[in-house]
């Protein structure tokens, strides 16, 4: 008995032990893993600090070659303004000093002529001073060119504005900034069909954004790409591939700015929702090489057109988007359904919810009382779907219903969807009587 008992207490201590060496694994591995988010978070920090300052070092760089490219094509343009005063104030008194040049030369040249006749023999005296006097009074002695006064001529001079050197100097003391942190930063990744709905918020409560621009890439080798630029907190991104990582980053510009706001954390979103597509084949409609819009072309086959699969569940949000308009016709619709049929015109039949063109909503090919506005190009209608009640599921018919939510042009309806069977996933389609109409789906 005392055996059994010690036998007991054994077995109860190395269970204890165990427990104790695996929560001590788990502590341990937990532990790691923050040391592993420490180490993360300074690279980080070590990271971009290196970045700023060579992107600091470039910046001020370039600007410093910039000014003094500026200031000598400055300096230039004024030299050059120096010469061209200089040269043209010049030309004139070069002139006026030929002219006066030449009158002393002639000035010169009467005076030897006059004392020679003055001092010359008797015999000749006459007909040289007679010469001599006709010369004088030709050439008019009392004819001087005119100088120009010290005040009627140029006085170049440099006007430098000291006050450059301040302006400078304050502009220079307030340029950049550094930033610990970007003001805003990626808050949320909403897995879609084909696409990932990202959202983003503000961080700095000073920071007054006026609009965003939203960057994504593939691999992390090669270049962010423009993908959304606006005022709205959220983008949806479409044409991604599912189960392929994408990288993601944002910023903003403030309110009256022109520059953008630093990058927020690049971060990883994912969808593994394969992307809505129309089926292929059905002679009315055209569609894109994603398969994702369908253009009801000229053909005069009509039908409803299929997605490709039943990729529609409930908990989702399905949203087809009105590219371009046609004729509206009210048999034209837009929805949902529980299978494919083939031969139907519209999807106004049971098994099947739908909104026709002019807003007219119907449930099973009976149409509701209430309806929401006609669609117009650009506008969206959204389906939402939850299960609220789920009953026994058998090829008999059940009681399987869904609460349905339909939303176009800020109006939307509510209504219960009762199904004759269980339906884990669900098939969209639309059918437009006249061409024209081109609509996406996502």
């Amino acid at each position: 008995m005392e055996a059994a008992a010690a036998e007991a207490e054994v077995r109860l201590l190395l269970q204890e032990a165990r427990e104790s060496i695996e929560a001590a694994r788990s502590y341990r591995r937990e532990l790691q893993q923050r040391l592993r988010g420490l180490h993360q978070a300074r690279e980080q920090i070590k990271d971009s600090a290196t970045s700023t300052r060579d992107v600091l070092e470039q910046h001020f760089s370039d600007l410093k070659g910039t000014l003094k490219k500026l200031l000598d094509e400055r300096l230039t343009s004024l030299l050059q303004e120096v010469d061209v005063i200089e040269q043209e104030s010049i030309k004139p008194l070069d002139e006026c000093q030929k002219l006066i040049e030449h009158g002393v030369s002639t000035a010169d040249d009467l005076l030897r002529e006059g004392e020679s006749a003055v001092d010359g023999d008797v015999g000749q005296q006459n007909e040289k001073l007679c010469n001599f006097t006709k010369k004088a009074l030709h050439i008019q002695l009392d004819s001087l060119p005119e100088v120009p006064s010290l005040v009627d001529v140029p006085c170049l001079s440099a006007q430098l504005d000291d006050c450059l050197l301040t302006i400078l100097k304050n502009q220079i003391f307030r340029h950049g900034t550094v930033a610990s942190r970007p003001p805003v930063q990626l808050e949320e990744f909403v897995e879609k069909p084909g696409g990932i709905l990202v959202r983003w918020c503000k961080v700095d409560e000073d920071f007054t954004p006026q609009d965003y621009r939203l960057q994504f890439r593939k691999s992390p080798g090669s270049p962010f790409e423009d993908v959304y630029v606006g005022s709205e907190p959220e983008f949806l991104v479409l044409h991604m591939d599912p189960h392929v990582d994408y990288q993601f980053r944002v910023c903003a510009r403030g309110d009256g700015r022109q520059e953008w706001s630093p990058w927020s954390v690049a971060q990883t979103g994912r969808t593994t929702l394969v992307p809505h597509e129309w089926t292929t084949g059905l002679e009315g409609y055209s569609l894109s090489s994603r398969r994702n819009i369908a253009l009801r072309n000229d053909s005069q086959s009509c039908g409803v057109l299929y997605s490709k699969a039943p990729t529609y569940f409930c908990g989702q949000t399905l949203t087809f988007r009105i590219e371009t308009v046609g004729q509206p016709d009210r048999r034209d619709s837009l929805g949902v359904c529980a299978e494919q049929r083939n031969g139907d015109e519209s999807l106004q039949r049971d098994q099947a919810v739908c909104v026709s063109t002019n807003g007219a909503v119907f449930v099973n090919g009976k149409e509701m009382t209430n309806q929401l506005p006609a669609v117009t190009s650009g506008s969206t209608v959204t389906f939402d779907m939850e299960v609220v009640q789920f009953g026994p599921c058998s090829n008999e018919g059940g009681n399987f219903k869904l609460r349905v939510t339909i939303s176009s042009n800020n109006r939307e309806v509510v209504f219960d969807w009762v199904l004759d069977q269980c339906c884990g996933s669900l098939y969209f389609g639309c059918s437009f009587s006249y061409p024209g109409w081109k609509v996406l789906v996502f």
